[in-house]
């Protein structure tokens, strides 16, 4: 049985070995005259560095994700907040079309936040949550300290592009 080949989704079409932390557009999409927006919130440069382990993104995860839905100015155009699957960055999808820019002050707020965090983590109970036990606080925390330094330095707003030429042989990637 021959396997059906599949357009790459927009996600996998970045050329990874470019990317640095970052806040980057990831997609834009329209639903109903509505726009949701998907960034990629990118911590770590991917293959070039380690990703963050499993139990500080699940804690990344939780009290970024709580501190955002709690925001007053921005907490009605909150979607999702999670991980990406890769441990590099985690997806925010919010509600119209900002720009990559609008969200520094925001992510900043949040990650200052998770930083000086203490205490326990929300919903970090079997009741709350599907593994509760696979957090590190501290961790997560130091990965929020690193992430700010990018944030105020000044974090990269757009990807580097790839630049794809067509040939007689098929496509030729250009970097």
């Amino acid at each position: 049985m021959e396997a059906k080949q599949s357009n790459l989704i927009a996600s996998f079409q970045v050329d990874h070995t470019k990317i640095v932390p970052g806040i980057y557009e990831s997609r834009v999409d329209e639903i109903g005259g509505d726009f949701t927006t998907t960034f990629d919130i990118r911590m770590k440069s991917p293959n070039k560095e380690p990703a963050i382990h499993p139990n500080a993104m699940h804690t990344i995860e939780h009290v970024v994700a709580t501190f955002l839905r709690n925001d007053v100015e921005w907490k009605d155009r909150v979607i999702y907040w999670g991980p990406m699957g890769c441990l590099t960055g985690s997806y925010l999808i919010l509600k119209g079309h900002p720009r990559p820019q609008e969200l520094q002050p925001l992510l900043l707020r949040a990650f200052e936040h998770l930083r000086d965090y203490e205490g326990e983590v929300p919903g970090a109970t079997a009741i709350n949550c599907g593994n509760y036990l696979l957090h590190d606080l501290p961790m997560a925390r130091w990965e929020a300290a690193r992430y700010i330094e990018v944030l105020k330095s000044g974090a990269r707003y757009e990807y580097e592009v790839t630049e794809r030429l067509e040939t007689s042989g098929g496509v030729f990637y250009d970097s």
